[in-house]
């Protein structure tokens, strides 16, 4: 990467995790550190993102491997895209930060489907762009379930505790995979969200700083 481009920083986490929260912090201490920062999500909320939506809330039935491949699919224009492209963005300079990107595909759908298959449909995405830094929020799956009730009216597809409790060790097992070709921080975030804020600068003040 040239000093001329940006950045891109990856949140992930089981849901109820705090992401958000953390992707706002970290956010508005960038740019008050003058940085141009750029914050988007997966699924995204184009076509392709809505229809994801729709299979998440029930609204429509699908098979796991075609709701893995729409992701994958999803993540190809969240890249490419001509009107808001986080490629495009990060060559501009811009520091892009997303909640949710390719681990999380592994982490949720080889769950379901063997963990290498969903590596190889991810596989252009890789290619197109690797996160500089991917942040893992470890949060107990209790707690993140607890935040969820209390957050949401229904839970979605893979929001219950045995599910969350997988996905948990598919990430891990995944970080262990691919840990000589990504930059992943685990970051334990079951704590006040000023202090979790406080670890993941500490994780990533380097990126930034040099």
């Amino acid at each position: 990467m040239t000093k001329n481009q940006g950045y891109f920083v990856v949140f992930e986490g089981l849901d109820g995790s705090g992401k958000s929260t953390q992707i706002k912090l970290l956010a508005n201490r960038l740019r008050d550190k003058g940085f141009n920062v750029y914050e988007t999500f997966e699924p995204t909320d184009s076509p392709i993102g809505s229809l994801i939506h729709q299979m998440m809330t029930g609204r429509i039935r699908s098979d796991e491997k075609t709701i893995a491949t729409l992701f994958a699919a999803d993540r190809i224009d969240h890249l490419l895209n001509d009107v808001n492209g986080i490629h495009a963005k990060i060559m501009k300079g811009i520091v892009v930060i997303c909640d949710r990107y390719y681990f999380s595909s592994y982490a949720y759908h080889a769950v379901h489907i063997p963990i290498d298959w969903v590596i190889h449909t991810n596989s252009l995405s890789a290619e197109i762009l690797r996160p500089d830094i991917n942040i893992f929020l470890d949060v107990p799956p209790e707690k993140c379930l607890a935040r969820l009730k209390e957050e949401r009216r229904h839970l979605e597809l893979y929001e219950d505790l045995e599910n969350l409790r997988r996905v948990r060790d598919t990430y891990l097992e995944s970080f262990q995979l691919l840990k000589n070709q990504e930059k992943i921080v685990n970051v334990d975030a079951d704590a006040d969200p000023a202090e979790v804020a406080e670890r993941v600068w500490r994780s990533v003040k380097r990126i930034f700083e040099s």
